[in-house]
């Protein structure tokens, strides 16, 4: 391997309470009390359109595509506002050594993540310095498991798929990884049930890279 593709939120940093937090600022005003924890897991991975309609399935009010436009805009907007409180705090644990162990064998490194958010994110924590290339959700129109956002990660890194390993803690991100014909390695909370070619709780759990990386 001579690249590896980071997701971000879940894999680098955590942003999960501030996403739940947006959403939950957006389900309240439409009137939606019982958005929960757990249906924040449920957007795990997926796009901002489809996370949503997980939100917009808790009421019974029916929008518009226009109006499910305006929506996920707001949200985004309350998110970026929580945004702007981001620190490094907001790092996984085990990253920076990772990070810093993949540079110093001469590995890319980049991130493959939907969010259009991403640049503000790697900025505002730190992380941007160590980061070769950045494909996003600016660059993208699909959302995994549709493999674009991998695909042209690896275009930017300048490397065949075949050199890339992809990090995803989703099983959409796995899904995605698969199908542009990448191996993976998956983390987080339900690393085991992803169906990963590797699989760690954490990058500080991952004492392998050597195996990984043949």
């Amino acid at each position: 391997m001579k690249g590896v593709i980071f997701d971000l939120d879940g894999v680098l940093v955590s942003t999960d309470e501030l996403h739940y937090q947006a959403w939950k600022q957006l389900a309240d005003e439409l009137g939606i009390v019982n958005f929960t924890k757990e249906d924040n897991e449920k957007q795990r991975g997926v796009s901002r359109m489809e996370s949503l309609e997980i939100v917009l399935s808790k009421g019974n009010t029916v929008y518009s595509e226009k109006e499910k436009e305006m929506l996920a805009e707001k949200k985004n907007n309350y998110y970026k506002e929580l945004l702007q409180e981001l620190t490094d705090s907001a790092v996984l644990s085990g990253v920076k050594e990772t990070l810093k162990f993949l540079k110093e064998k001469g590995i890319l490194i980049g991130v493959g993540s939907v969010s259009k958010n991403t640049p503000v994110i790697l900025e505002k924590t730190g992380l941007l310095e160590w980061i070769d290339q950045v494909s996003c959700g600016l660059d993208i129109t699909k959302s995994k498991p549709d493999p674009e956002v991998f695909l042209v990660a690896a275009q930017k890194l300048e490397l065949p798929c075949s050199e890339c390993l992809v990090v995803e803690d989703s099983a959409a991100g796995i899904t995605a990884a698969k199908a542009a014909g990448m191996k993976s390695l998956g983390v987080g909370p339900f690393y085991q049930e992803l169906g990963a070619t590797y699989a760690a709780r954490g990058l500080n759990d991952v004492h392998n890279w050597d195996e990984l990386l043949a």
